[in-house]
């Protein structure tokens, strides 16, 4: 069919993309892995679609389309959680770092005021 080679194609190249991520040292080996066993796992579901079906009986969904649908909505929640406290967590180092540069340069300027005053 023709939607599986479109999607094996955009498979291989996800999977391409990730090595050169992890090359460039962007990502860890861990996330490399993760990312390769995905989109293996969609190689597979793409390739041999009755493994959804499958999928779907062992959750107790009527079909694998539904199945692989859930799943996914989840994953992207969940990823999409990681990414909110990750950009938390950064707004909240910046805002430290910004309010000790503010403070250093605050003493730095009063320190230059008291030795540059005349006496």
């Amino acid at each position: 069919m023709v939607i599986q080679v479109i999607l094996l194609v955009f498979i291989f190249f996800a999977i391409l993309r990730t090595v050169e991520r992890y090359r460039d040292r962007a990502i860890p080996v861990r996330w490399l892995l993760f990312w390769v066993l995905f989109w293996g796992v969609v190689a597979v579901a793409v390739l041999v679609p009755k493994t959804t079906e499958y999928l779907a009986r062992l959750v107790g969904v009527g079909r694998g389309v539904d199945a692989v649908l859930y799943f996914a909505i989840v994953t992207l929640f969940y990823l999409v959680f990681r990414v909110f406290v990750r950009v938390e967590r950064m707004e909240s180092d910046l805002t430290k770092i910004v309010r000790e540069l503010a403070l250093k340069k605050e003493r730095e300027e009063n320190s230059n005021d008291k030795t540059q005053s005349p006496k």
